[in-house]
C-alpha cells in the first residue's frame, strides 16, 4: 500500500465513502431510544460497503469475536479479495447511547493499514493518555501522577495549568482521577461516550482540548492511535485486566506482557489511513443533515504517509443512490 501513491489515495477516498454510508444509515435512529437497532443498522451498512471494496482485507479490530457477532468480527476476511492485503480496524457506531438520546459525539470510524499494521487486542479496557502534535517527546507518561503530567504539559505549552482542558469519559471509575485533576486547577470536559473522538480532539488546536486521560475500550484505543498516526501527537495505552478471563483473552491474541505500555506506533504501525464521519454533532464534525431527497455528511480523513488532514462534505442524492437501512 505504501508503494503505490495513487492506490493509497483511492483507499482514503473509499474509506470516506464507507463511513458516509454508515453515518446516514445510523442517523435515521437519532433520538429513537433504541441503541441496539442503531448499532445493527450501522454494522450492516459497514459490512455491505466494505464487502464492495477492491481489497483483500482482514478485520483486526471489529465488533467482537465470531461467537459474538456474524458481521465485522475479528479475523473476518472482507472486500472483493482482488486488491491489496490490509488490516482493518473499525467501530461502526461509536457513541450508540448518545445517538439513541439524540446527543452529541456519535460517529463512525475506520482505519486501514498494511498487513500486520494493527495491534490485536481483546475487547477489554485500556488506560490511555494522549496529547497533540508539536510537543517534546515524552512530555506526558501513563505512569506519572496527573499533577506531574499536567504541570509538564503546561510548561511545554507555556501556559498555566489552569488553562489546560482535560477530556475524559464521564464514568464512575474516573472519580478519583477527576478529583486529582480538579485539585491542580485544570479544567475538565466530560463526554458521555466516544473516546476515539476524545483522543482525536486533543490533537485538534481549534477544539479546545489539551489532553485525553482515562480508561476506555481497548479496541477504541487502537483506533485512536491510528488517528494520531495521521495528525500527529503522542499516546500511550495499557490494557486493564479485571479478572482472569480478561488475561485469558489477551493470551488468546498473543499478549503475554500484561504491564506493557503501548505507544501509538506500536498500536498502529506502517502506512495508516483513517476516516471518520459524524452522525451527530461534535466539536470536530457536523452530524448528518437531511434535505428533501438527500442528506449532507461531514467527514475527516488522513493518511500517515503525508500527515494531511482533509474535511469532506458530501451531498448525497437519494433519488439517484437510495440508502438501504
Amino acid at each position: 500500500m505504501a508503494k503505490n501513491t495513487n492506490l493509497d489515495r483511492n483507499i482514503a477516498l473509499e474509506s470516506v465513502r464507507v463511513t458516509e454510508v454508515v453515518a446516514i444509515a445510523a442517523s435515521q435512529f437519532l433520538g429513537g431510544g433504541d441503541e441496539q437497532a442503531a448499532d445493527q443498522a450501522a454494522v450492516a451498512a459497514m459490512h455491505e460497503a466494505l464487502g464492495k471494496l477492491a481489497i483483500d482485507g482482514t478485520i483486526r479490530i471489529g465488533e467482537g469475536t465470531p461467537d459474538e457477532t456474524d458481521k465485522l468480527f475479528v479475523g473476518e476476511n472482507i472486500g472483493t479479495g482482488d486488491g491489496p492485503k490490509m488490516d482493518i480496524a473499525l467501530v461502526a457506531l461509536e457513541g450508540k447511547s448518545a445517538l439513541a438520546r439524540g446527543g452529541p459525539n456519535a460517529m463512525t470510524v475506520i482505519a486501514m493499514a498494511e498487513d500486520g499494521g494493527f495491534l490485536t487486542v481483546p475487547n477489554i479496557y485500556m488506560d490511555k493518555i494522549a496529547v497533540g502534535p508539536g510537543l517534546p517527546e515524552g512530555v506526558v507518561d501513563l505512569d506519572r501522577e496527573p499533577a506531574e503530567n499536567l504541570k509538564a504539559l503546561a510548561d511545554a505549552k507555556g501556559v498555566p495549568v489552569s488553562d489546560l482542558v482535560v477530556c475524559m469519559l464521564d464514568r464512575p471509575r474516573h472519580g478519583e482521577l477527576i478529583a486529582k485533576i480538579r485539585d491542580v486547577g485544570a479544567r475538565i470536559r466530560l463526554i458521555q461516550g466516544g473516546d476515539v473522538s476524545g483522543v482525536i480532539s486533543a490533537s485538534q488546536v481549534d477544539v479546545g482540548v489539551d489532553i485525553f486521560l482515562g480508561i476506555g475500550g481497548a479496541p477504541q484505543g487502537v483506533l485512536a492511535a491510528a488517528a494520531l498516526r495521521g495528525v500527529g501527537g503522542q499516546m500511550q495505552g495499557r490494557l486493564i485486566y479485571r479478572n482472569n478471563d480478561d488475561k485469558a483473552g489477551a493470551r488468546n491474541v498473543g499478549i503475554e506482557d500484561f504491564d506493557r505500555k503501548y505507544t501509538a506506533v506500536e498500536m498502529a504501525s506502517g502506512n495508516v489511513t483513517f476516516a471518520a464521519t459524524g452522525i451527530t454533532y461534535s466539536a470536530m464534525l457536523e452530524g448528518v443533515r437531511y434535505f428533501p431527497g438527500g442528506a449532507v455528511t461531514h467527514s475527516m480523513v488522513w493518511r500517515s504517509v503525508t500527515g494531511t488532514l482533509r474535511y469532506v462534505e458530501g451531498h448525497h442524492n437519494f433519488t439517484r443512490q437510495p440508502i438501504k437501512v
